[in-house]
């Protein structure tokens, strides 16, 4: 991941593009500033997309284009080479301005961290970023990601071996997770 793709303050001199791009796991909505990949979105229905698109233009200042210049070309690419089984696939340029401090680090070691195929711990996560009681709060950074399957909060489990939550469904995490060769696949 281009984890060096910083955003000082929220995209306003800039566009935002967005397209949707049918994947094994559902629609996914993709976002792009200048800077990279700004937003992917889960289940990314008509009416959840509007509501995801209306969001992203309150947090970003810019009104979302549909996909104008093909900004997103590369994106869509690397996530077909991800569904295909290609592990570096999702090595992308990223704009980091939907996150900040604690869930930012977070996020940032996740991204660079836990590579495809293995899985950490919320405590072992929050242990890499020097805050090795705040488990609860990796939890909360997962839950905020805006970047999710790029920054794989798939990949992010409990301790016992249960698989913890996830923005976009259990079911979605044991998929990529198959996918990655963590769980095996399903019977039928």
């Amino acid at each position: 991941m281009d984890i060096d793709t910083e955003a000082a303050g929220p995209e306003r001199a800039g566009t935002v593009e967005w397209t949707v791009v049918e994947s094994a796991i559902g629609p996914l909505l993709l976002a792009a500033t200048g800077r990279g990949l700004v937003q992917v979105g889960f289940h990314a229905d008509p009416a959840r997309r509007e509501r995801m698109l209306d969001r992203l233009a309150g947090q970003l200042g810019a009104e979302p284009v549909e996909c104008a210049s093909g900004r997103l070309a590369e994106a869509v690419r690397r996530l077909d080479r991800y569904f295909a089984g290609e592990r570096d696939a999702l090595d992308l340029p990223l704009d980091w301005t939907l996150t900040t401090g604690f869930h930012r680090q977070v996020l940032r070691e996740l991204a660079t961290g836990v590579p495809y195929g293995t899985v950490v711990g919320y405590g072992e996560l929050a242990r890499r970023v020097g805050q090795p009681g705040a488990a609860q709060a990796v939890g909360a950074a997962m839950g905020a990601n805006p970047l999710p399957l790029v920054v794989p909060c798939h990949r992010v489990v409990e301790s016992d071996g249960g698989l913890g939550g996830f923005g976009g469904g259990l079911e979605t995490k044991r998929q990529l997770l198959a996918l990655e060769g963590v769980l095996p696949a399903p019977l039928f």
